[in-house]
């Protein structure tokens, strides 16, 4: 081993065993390494900053935008309800979840397309009296197996879709991931359906700040507007959309107060008096195209963007003794009241005359430049920073449009994948899919910055011959061993790496080791190169090793020791199929 080459891997090592210890965050850590090779002179000077111009950095920071985009339109849980609103059993339940968290995620981040669903899944856990946790791991390993099917859909097959250009000339395109990894998607599934038993019902015993601070109910009005659907329609069609999370305290038609029986025909400018959850609230609201409570906001340049928080009253408020009719809120601050909770209290008349109390919680609506002083000046406190969509303008089918312009211009190749995606974005922004001052809430910066530090630490392997190295002893090792035992090798030892790394930090550390031991066997990098990303996606064994798995950790009150109950069969079973059909598809010789 020359110098080089032994700095090389003491960077890499040191990286790694601070990782595994998980004292400090992994972009930190990248950082630290980053800079490290470069003071041992491993990374040149000039190459130190490359990894954030890298195609990858804007193609997982464009899906993440175009994944949030894609959550906040609610489009999937409006579908959900329309094609399916009767599925009560929880194998029937966990299929769909299951099949449409896949599917999502092949197309968008696959975390995103597990935040998009789990709101479902509370949904469904509540209709069965199931606990969530029955619903949630097994949810996140199917984002996981989804992911496999594009080469968006996960970091690592971007990853290895860039290396494979610098070995061949020739990236990987959008859908030559898609005949293995639906294979593995389909069996993955199957079997999760039918073992999702093997996952214990838990409980979240550790909920979350914004948990805790989660309003039971919110009382608001809404009317039903013509040409909605609804006019002429029964009450408990439209309560049927909020899950039994809605109630009905009282129905306005013109100066009669009708009483809010399950079977009262709708008609056209009635107004529901409305009691539950705001996320419940927003469904049957946004599902059944009622208008709320208040007049409409000009989205305008000067105003900025239109959004709603949640604001206690504190008991110096000026706002305490009056009510929004008598304070005339939109005509003198252009903010409209859309909710209202008062703990221990059902509140019965009209929003606007609901006469306001310290303590009282408000849903408020207002642009984002004007929603500030408005609270200063009222002594009204925010109340926990969580996105609040009622009340705030979508638009359904935009965001579906866009990213089917994104993926059929990768799939002709009229774009490369970057560029398409980064205009897919940049839509989400110029059409208001998501607003200006949430893109870069959207933004996952941890990962970006570690995946921008990374890329020239892991490129240090290569350039300083390590790879080659490391594929001359598995060369070794392997050279007994037909093509089959040759590809699980590798498969498994990325698979056992990435439990403890970032799935993108190990395909960068692992790709170049493979092509590399393929070329030493004399072999065709393609399948090991395939290899290496399915075992960087397929972290079933801790709730560490992908985001997903820690996505789902906390709401599902899962322990360390729940995943490799489900995941570690899994993971076998996943090795037993990829293998031969990596091998089909992809010919080694």
């Amino acid at each position: 081993m020359t110098t080089p080459q032994i700095l090389a891997f003491g960077v890499i090592g040191l990286m790694m065993a601070v990782f595994i210890w998980d004292r400090f965050r992994y972009d930190l850590v990248a950082c630290c390494a980053l800079v490290l090779a470069v003071c041992v002179g491993i990374v040149p000077f000039e190459k130190a900053f490359s990894g954030f111009s890298d195609d990858i950095v804007i193609i997982v920071g464009s899906a993440l935008v175009v994944s949030a985009g894609v959550a906040r339109s609610g489009i999937v849980d409006s579908a959900i309800k329309r094609f399916f609103p009767n599925l009560n059993s929880l194998h029937t339940q966990l299929a769909l979840l299951l099949i449409v968290v896949a599917v999502l995620s092949a197309f968008i981040k696959n975390i995103g397309a597990l935040a998009i669903m789990i709101p479902v899944a509370f949904q469904f856990s509540r209709k069965t009296g199931k606990s969530p946790s029955l619903y949630l791991m097994p949810m996140s390993f199917a984002a996981l197996l989804g992911g496999l099917m594009t080469q968006i859909g996960t970091s690592p097959n971007i990853v290895v879709s860039r290396l494979r250009e610098e070995i061949t000339g020739k990236s990987f395109t959008m859908f030559d991931f898609t005949p293995v990894g639906a294979t593995l998607a389909l069996v993955g599934i199957i079997f999760l359906i039918f073992f999702h038993w093997l996952v214990p019902e838990r409980q979240n015993e550790n909920p979350s700040l914004e948990e805790a601070l989660d309003l039971k109910n919110y009382f608001s009005e809404a009317t039903v507007v013509e040409g909605s659907g609804f006019d002429g329609k029964m009450l408990n069609e439209i309560l049927k959309l909020g899950d039994g999370e809605v109630v009905a305290t009282a129905i306005l038609r013109g100066h009669s107060r009708l009483s809010p029986i399950p079977d009262l025909i709708l008609k056209a400018g009635d107004t529901l008096l409305l009691e539950g959850g705001p996320e419940p609230l927003d469904r049957v609201v946004t599902n059944a195209k009622l208008k709320l409570a208040g007049k409409q906001i000009p989205a305008d340049t000067q105003d900025g963007d239109i959004t709603s928080i949640e604001a206690v009253v504190s008991p110096e408020s000026t706002l305490i003794g009056w009510s929004a009719r008598q304070l005339s809120l939109f005509n003198r601050r252009r903010v409209n009241l859309l909710a209202v909770s008062r703990q221990g209290h059902r509140l019965t008349e009209r929003l606007s005359e609901v006469t306001l109390k310290g303590g009282d919680v408000l849903v408020l609506q207002g642009s984002r430049k004007n929603l500030p002083a408005f609270l200063q000046e009222f002594s009204c406190l925010p109340l926990a920073q969580r996105d609040i969509l009622l009340g705030t303008q979508r638009r359904a089918y935009v965001p579906l449009i866009i990213l089917a312009a994104a993926m059929g211009a990768t799939a002709a190749g009229l774009a490369p994948v970057a560029v398409a995606f980064f205009c897919a974005a940049l839509a989400m922004v110029v059409f208001r899919v998501i607003p200006l001052a949430d893109v870069y809430k959207a933004l996952d910066g941890p990962i970006l910055i570690m995946l921008a530090a990374l890329i020239p630490v892991s490129d240090s392997l290569r350039t300083t011959g390590g790879s080659e190295l490391i594929a001359g002893w598995l060369g070794d090792f392997a050279a007994q061993m037909p093509p089959f035992g040759a590809l699980a090798l590798i498969l498994i030892t990325a698979m056992a790496v990435t439990p403890f790394l970032n799935n993108a930090a190990t395909v960068l550390v692992m790709a170049p080791i493979a092509a590399s031991f393929a070329q030493t066997l004399g072999y065709k990098p393609e399948a090991f190169l395939m290899a290496v990303a399915i075992g960087a996606g397929c972290d079933f064994l801790t709730p560490i090793g992908h985001q997903c798995n820690t996505l789902v950790f906390g709401p599902g009150g899962y322990r360390f020791s729940d995943y490799p109950r489900l995941g570690l069969p899994l993971s076998f079973i996943i090795i037993l199929v990829s293998v031969p059909m990596l091998l089909y598809v992809w010919p080694v010789r």
